[in-house]
């Protein structure tokens, strides 16, 4: 046990370490997500997230020293997400032709992800802290932990609110969607990534380049929405 343990502690402080892990977590989120026939239920960022989580507390290991070592992958976020604009010009000629809908689409779906978030809350006998960082849950993480911060709520808190909505979105998304019987790709994108931001976004683009283009233009309104109407919001309730 000794020989691991000192294993263990000279792997801990390579910053490779934190990252391969994170790699392979997602990997075998991914391959269970194909082996079960991409079932949404099954969706790969949860169970990397599981995986992750499930070795940091056996390791006792903080989330500082994780994301020490895994901050490549941050890193990427921000790539990742002007890549979006790929698909978004090869759809720009539908996108011009629709954007009274878009813009409707946006502020009515922002809206609603504020007005239910703080109404679930409210009833809940959520404090004020709580309510300021659960409102901005459908935003974007970055854009979303800085209105947090901002209106002196609890970015962490934030931040793991906005994980979990694009998970449980990603999962559930598709089948409520399916469920009300919404079959046009682009509104589907919307409602993606306006209710799921970047999460719901990657599952939009496994199915649709029409759905993933119109999901990646709503996760981008809608943050710009949200940060508008949360001020306004704030100003009239508090």
């Amino acid at each position: 046990m000794s020989d691991l343990r000192d294993i263990w502690v000279y792997l801990a402080a390579s910053p490779l370490l934190h990252l391969t892990m994170t790699l392979a977590a997602f990997q075998a989120g991914s391959w269970v997500y194909e082996r079960a026939g991409r079932h949404p239920l099954l969706n790969p960022v949860l169970i990397a997230v599981v995986l992750v989580v499930s070795m940091l507390l056996a390791t006792g290991t903080s989330y500082a020293d994780y994301f020490a070592g895994a901050q490549f992958v941050h890193f990427l976020l921000g790539p990742a997400t002007v890549a979006l604009a790929i698909p978004l010009y090869r759809q720009f000629e539908r996108v011009r032709k629709s954007g009274l809908a878009i813009a409707v689409s946006i502020l009515t779906g922002s809206l609603t992800a504020i007005g239910s978030a703080l109404g679930v809350g409210w009833l809940m006998g959520a404090s004020r802290d709580t309510l300021i960082s659960l409102a901005p849950k459908s935003v974007t993480a970055p854009v979303a932990m800085g209105i947090s911060e901002q209106l002196g709520g609890l970015p962490s808190l934030t931040a793991v609110l906005v994980i979990l909505t694009g998970i449980v979105g990603a999962m559930l998304g598709p089948l409520v969607l399916n469920l009300i019987g919404v079959r046009d790709w682009a509104a589907r994108g919307l409602a993606m990534g306006t209710a799921s931001h970047g999460i719901g976004t990657a599952r939009a683009l496994q199915v649709s380049e029409v759905a993933g283009a119109f999901s990646g233009l709503a996760m981008g309104l809608n943050a710009l929405a949200a940060t508008i109407l949360l001020w306004v919001v704030w100003q009239l309730l508090f």
